[in-house]
């Protein structure tokens, strides 16, 4: 096989990827707006639980608090160990955070893909044709930056939610 058949090949291929690439990338954008919706909803609720989360702490009183998933758990499972608790705390976090560092990488692919039936556009004298595919393009990167902005700031402080509780439960138990 020679290497025009392999580009060839990888083109066509390529190619073949934009339609999973851009279901995947409209899935994540409705997830983005779920987890900025029950972001929104966990941050009211930790609100109005804080007053009493926070005298639990400073009593060491073990109960559980409407919001506090980390405390919850270490509530359900008193002799879990700090190890087990920082893996909970992580798996609360990990969806997002993983969305929030796929979605540019996939807007990239997206953007990737047409940049090759543009290019042959171009060099054919189609003007069309290389709009068509820079608007494909650039709208990819685009939803892909949305759906990870989207996502970056609930990460961000629900991963602050999480160390807090950790040193909490430090607090409970008198470490």
């Amino acid at each position: 096989m020679n290497i025009q058949a392999i580009e060839v090949l990888m083109a066509n291929v390529s190619e073949l990827l934009m339609t999973p690439v851009i279901i995947v990338i409209s899935v994540l954008f409705v997830y983005a707006f779920f987890a900025v919706g029950r972001f929104v909803s966990e941050f009211l609720i930790r609100r109005k639980s804080r007053l009493s989360y926070q005298r639990g702490i400073d009593n060491k009183s073990l109960q559980s608090h409407n919001g506090f998933h980390v405390h919850n758990y270490f509530i359900a499972n008193p002799s879990a160990s700090e190890d087990e608790l920082e893996v909970f705390a992580l798996k609360q976090l990990e969806t997002l955070r993983i969305v929030t560092r796929v979605a540019p990488m996939l807007g990239l692919i997206a953007t990737m893909i047409p940049m090759g039936p543009a290019l042959k556009a171009l060099a054919d004298g189609n003007i069309q044709g290389i709009s068509e595919n820079l608007i494909i393009a650039f709208a990819a990167v685009i939803w892909g930056l949305v759906i990870s902005t989207l996502t970056f700031w609930p990460a961000s402080v629900k991963k602050r939610w999480c160390a807090q509780e950790l040193i909490n439960i430090r607090k409970l138990r008198g470490e």
